[in-house]
């Protein structure tokens, strides 16, 4: 008989190192290019004539690297930690997640040489012709095999909210992008869209506003709800609360795409639904972010010494400001003022450098001493640096685009009293150039803020090592 003890299960923590490192590798290459085409619109001639180096180009590039390959590693990263610490067993077939891992880099790689070349479909944010969308598909189902397989065997018998959150945000990205991507093959790098017409925009929008909902909504709030907590040590504020946000999000922002299509050939009892919704979103969104906010009740003084926990929460009042400008500017009237104006990429840019960028960044400062052996960052300066040049950064970026914004809207529609129209589209352009110039020098804050967080990661990472941990026993997890 054989009393010598089994041996201790570790937490499988190969894959998250690799995508947290991926994140920051690929935050700095699309925050590049970003910088480069703001550029382009302020000087066009930096596209050097050179096809593969225009904005038409390049754009989708920028927002597939940092949608997919800057925020999709950091999901990754965080959700595969996250759902082994609250379920306390290791990933579900690891094999299976470090495809993911290998499958995802596949992905961003085709992605970087496939859209400057011209192979496009068209449709924003799912741009990529059809062979890399099937390798898409075969890493999506992969990921939530892992993902709910891990839920499936846990130890511990209640799903925490945050594993909610991811759970929801991997399959609703699942619908989103097999419905939106159906198309007709027309050569290995061509295809059709099986839609057309109105049908073809109302899909690509539903898809287009949730990528936004689910992907970068969703799931960045299942970080939110894990490592808030966790950096500020206090339980969150509301558990209640976290329940009624999660179902409440779930179920209304499907609705809300068709308010990208006002003034078009959409039905308008179709707008008028987007609107009603988007409209309705203000409430969960707003009770999510004060939930994350109340979270450091009798801990405030935490945000004064703690510039980790300060990305957090910043991000939150980001999260907060982004989510009540949305529901605004979908109402028609003043949907008629913003629609194709700079006033609708600040707006984005408030949720995904405020909010998507900032949360993403405090996770990855949480994760990276941890997953290296660490206690700490190797510099604590530099994410004060970091911080502070990224919310500079920020706020040049959306206050110039704002300005712009309106400024474009009122020039639009400007009339004489003969009825003909008292600025000409060019004077509009010219009079947006310096809006343009402070963009980019905000973007180039942020990216420096990259390139900081970079260095302080190699330096952290090359002082420590890989570690494993242990598996909480159901005795210790109780202790």
């Amino acid at each position: 008989m054989n009393d010598s003890p089994e041996p201790a299960a570790h937490y499988h923590d190969t894959v998250v190192r690799q995508f947290t490192l991926m994140a920051v590798v690929w935050g700095v290459v699309g925050m590049l290019v970003g910088v480069f085409i703001a550029a382009q619109l302020a000087w066009p001639e930096l596209n050097f004539g050179i096809p593969w180096l225009s904005y038409g180009r390049l754009r989708p590039l920028h927002t597939n690297a940092v949608i997919f390959a800057f925020g999709g590693c950091a999901l990754f990263a965080s959700s595969y930690y996250c759902v082994q610490r609250t379920s306390h067993v290791p990933l579900f077939l690891p094999k299976l997640a470090s495809f993911t891992f290998w499958g995802w880099q596949a992905v961003i790689v085709a992605a970087a040489i496939s859209l400057p070349l011209g192979y496009t479909t068209g449709k924003e944010y799912a741009e990529l012709e059809w062979p890399i969308d099937i390798l898409i598909t075969l890493v999506w189902v992969s990921y939530a095999v892992v993902f709910f397989g891990t839920i499936g065997i846990r130890k511990i018998r209640h799903i925490y909210v945050a594993n909610w959150f991811y759970g929801g945000f991997i399959l609703a990205v699942a619908v989103l992008h097999v419905v939106n991507s159906a198309e007709v093959p027309a050569g290995w790098m061509k295809s059709y869209s099986a839609y057309a017409g109105v049908q073809d925009a109302m899909v690509q929008w539903w898809y287009g506003h949730n990528a936004v909902g689910f992907y970068l909504t969703a799931g960045f709030l299942g970080m939110m709800y894990y490592f808030i907590p966790k950096q500020a040590g206090r339980p969150v504020y509301s558990y209640r609360l976290s329940i009624v946000h999660f179902w409440a999000l779930i179920f209304t922002y499907m609705w809300a795409g068709p308010h990208h299509l006002h003034f078009t050939a959409l039905p308008d009892w179709t707008q008028s639904i987007g609107m009603l919704f988007s409209l309705i979103l203000l409430a969960p969104s707003w009770g999510g972010m004060i939930n994350g906010v109340m979270t450091l009740s009798g801990a405030w003084h935490k945000l004064r010494e703690d510039p980790v926990l300060r990305f957090m929460i910043v991000a939150l009042s980001f999260y907060g400001m982004a989510t009540f400008e949305g529901p605004m500017m979908s109402v028609k009237t003043v949907n008629a003022l913003s629609h194709y104006t700079d006033w609708t990429i600040g707006h984005v840019h408030a949720g995904a450098l405020g909010w998507v960028g900032l949360i993403s960044m405090g996770c990855l400062y949480y994760l990276i001493p941890r997953l290296f052996g660490r206690k700490q960052m190797h510099s604590i300066a530099a994410i004060e640096l970091h911080f502070w040049i990224a919310t500079v950064g920020i706020v040049l970026y959306i206050a110039a685009m704002w300005i712009a914004g309106v400024m474009q809207g009122l020039m639009w529609r400007a009339v004489n009293a003969d009825g003909t129209l008292t600025y000409t589209f060019v004077e509009s352009v010219k009079a947006t150039f310096p809006f343009y110039v402070i963009r980019v020098i905000g973007g180039l804050l942020y990216l420096a803020g990259m390139l900081v967080m970079a260095w302080n990661t190699w330096m952290t990472v090359a002082g420590g090592r890989a570690v494993r941990v242990v598996v909480p026993t159901p005795a210790l997890a109780r202790a």
